[in-house]
């Protein structure tokens, strides 16, 4: 079966190819889309379809981004067939993870604007191949594994099944002409290193290695199959029922967590994976509930009843006032301050204890999570800066930047706990406080 039968198959396969139906391809102009786009040209003369190839331009090459479009413009004309591009902005921050979000969104715009259901994309077995071993050096569990599906929601990958140099001879014997994107060499993009660097030393040790991962996610998809079947029976809508959740074995605990990722369209590795089921197993007998950040607009709720996402948080910002030594209870934690005139050596910031001068201050502070317009004035930095800078200088992650507390003075953070103090409080001769933060089970 050549590459032609092969993808009318899988149009047949989803009833894609109905009669005046709009098909659109997404059409970079490259091998893989080039090939795509020509077989379903020549299908939609065969089932009277419309075919429509749409062109995202990131800017990120500037001329020969512009070359790259007007080819992909030209050779629609000559195909008679509608082509639609967009321009992104230059200042898009370069990185796969921005690019592939700008992507998808121009996508289901196209999709609304050419009133379709159905946006052909050109990945192909490499591709899923290189997924695959990406999500494994990454850290993944057994849904990643699973690789690139060949349909979601309006999202179909007809050439999933072919390899890339199929694709290329399917170019050649057809005297088409894609285009050559010089940053699919650069490999300080991480699959374009796995591609030109890792693939060829995996070939030394099985020239069919690219087969073998594939037959992997294959198995593993039938894996999936499985895990997916037991969770529908308990969860609706990305949620579960407390109590459901904990009979589960912590395999099936974890999956659902990744579904939950996967099913969002979100990115995830293990260590999101393992702070989530942290965070649930800790929270699962709060009956007032508690909410944990996923990402800067979305939640996970956890409570006696129910384990949920929420598109905002719900009661997650608590505070008080610290105006006297002694201890404190905030959400799942003692906030501890104490006078001390002298110490042994200073605690590492991840310690969670700091041991600071507080001579210039009255003790009229707040504990709290973080506000818009918060500032600190970093350890050794003479002035002051935004604290969402400040975090993300520290890398610390967006799904934890909520769930943080923070000693305020009004706007200024003059303690962030695990993470560092201010210079303003910092010991230059003696110690007057000991500031301390743990964490304990409460409800």
């Amino acid at each position: 079966m050549n590459v032609t039968e092969k993808v009318e198959q899988f149009l047949l396969k989803y009833d894609l190819i109905q009669k005046e139906n709009t098909v659109i391809t997404a059409f970079s102009g490259g091998y893989d889309s080039m090939c795509l786009l020509d077989t379903v040209i020549k299908l939609s003369h065969k089932y009277n379809f419309t075919p429509v190839a749409i062109h995202l331009n990131h800017n990120w090459r500037g001329d020969e981004s512009r070359r790259e479009e007007e080819k992909c413009k030209e050779f629609c004309q000559k195909k008679n067939i509608e082509f639609y591009s967009e321009t992104l902005s230059k200042n898009l921050h370069c990185t796969e993870t921005s690019a592939r979000e700008a992507r998808y969104e121009f996508f289901e715009k196209c999709a609304k604007k050419f009133n379709s259901k159905c946006i052909l994309t050109a990945h192909n077995a490499d591709d899923n191949a290189e997924t695959v071993l990406y999500r494994i050096i990454k850290g993944t569990g057994i849904s990643g594994l699973e690789g690139i599906k060949e349909k979601r929601d309006i999202f179909y990958r007809p050439l999933l099944k072919m390899y890339r140099k199929d694709i290329e001879l399917y170019c050649f014997n057809n005297n088409l002409t894609p285009n050559n994107d010089s940053s699919n060499s650069n490999t300080k993009y991480k699959r374009n290193l796995i591609r030109h660097e890792i693939f060829p030393l995996f070939e030394k040790i099985n020239p069919n290695f690219k087969e073998s991962i594939n037959s992997l996610s294959e198995l593993t998809r039938d894996e999936n199959t499985y895990f997916e079947s037991i969770i529908s029976l308990l969860g609706n809508n990305h949620s579960l029922n407390t109590s459901d959740y904990k009979k589960l074995p912590k395999a099936v605990k974890t999956r659902f967590i990744h579904d939950l990722y996967k099913n969002l369209n979100l990115d995830y590795d293990r260590e999101k994976i393992e702070y989530i089921f942290e965070f649930i197993e800790s929270n699962i007998t709060s009956k007032s509930g508690k909410t944990c950040s996923i990402t800067s607009d979305l939640w996970l709720y956890v409570s006696d009843k129910i384990i949920s996402p929420v598109t905002k948080a719900e009661n997650h910002f608590e505070e008080i006032k610290i105006d006297h030594c002694g201890e404190y209870v905030i959400q799942n934690h003692k906030f501890t301050i104490q006078e001390t005139t002298s110490f042994d050596k200073f605690p590492n910031d991840s310690e969670n204890t700091a041991i600071v001068d507080l001579s210039k201050f009255n003790l009229n502070f707040i504990l709290r999570n973080r506000k818009d317009g918060d500032i600190i004035q970093p350890l050794g930095v003479s002035g002051t800066q935004k604290l969402k800078k400040y975090l993300n200088n520290k890398k610390i992650p967006n799904y934890k930047k909520d769930t943080l507390l923070f000693l305020c003075l009004n706007n200024e953070v003059l303690w962030a706990p695990s993470i560092g103090i201010s210079d303003k409080i910092k010991v230059i001769n003696n110690p007057t406080h000991i500031l301390k933060l743990e964490k304990i089970n409460k409800d």
